[in-house]
């Protein structure tokens, strides 16, 4: 199972990486960026897994449990992530009211 998600993180990286470098557009710049969060939430959260494990509020007499520290640290990444996103969000609304564009390339122009 863990594998399964370290590569779909792997792939999602690989994915929204690639994004990032031949996108144009700004909002689909912040849709990439989004997707190589999720993988490393992704990733964080598989780190955390244990086979048969169970969480040790429950169960305090099991030898294994899950590990909550990852979980706990993709809840803040989560929130961290939404704020950043609606910051870059924000901030190619004024971009594109000042250019009239979300491309890079004409933003560039235009400014000179």
């Amino acid at each position: 199972m863990q594998t399964i998600a370290f590569a779909g993180a792997g792939v999602l990286t690989l994915l929204g990486l690639y994004g990032l470098i031949t996108s144009r557009n700004c909002v689909k710049i912040v849709i990439c960026f989004n997707m190589m969060e999720t993988a490393a939430l992704i990733f964080l959260i598989a780190l955390g897994y244990r086979e048969g494990g169970t969480i040790p509020i429950i169960h305090p007499e099991r030898d294994v449990y899950v590990d909550p520290l990852p979980h706990a640290l993709a809840l803040t990444a989560i929130v961290i992530g939404a704020s950043l996103t609606a910051l870059m969000l924000a901030h190619i609304a004024r971009m594109y009211e000042q250019y009239k564009t979300l491309n890079i390339d004409r933003m560039r122009r235009l400014r000179g």
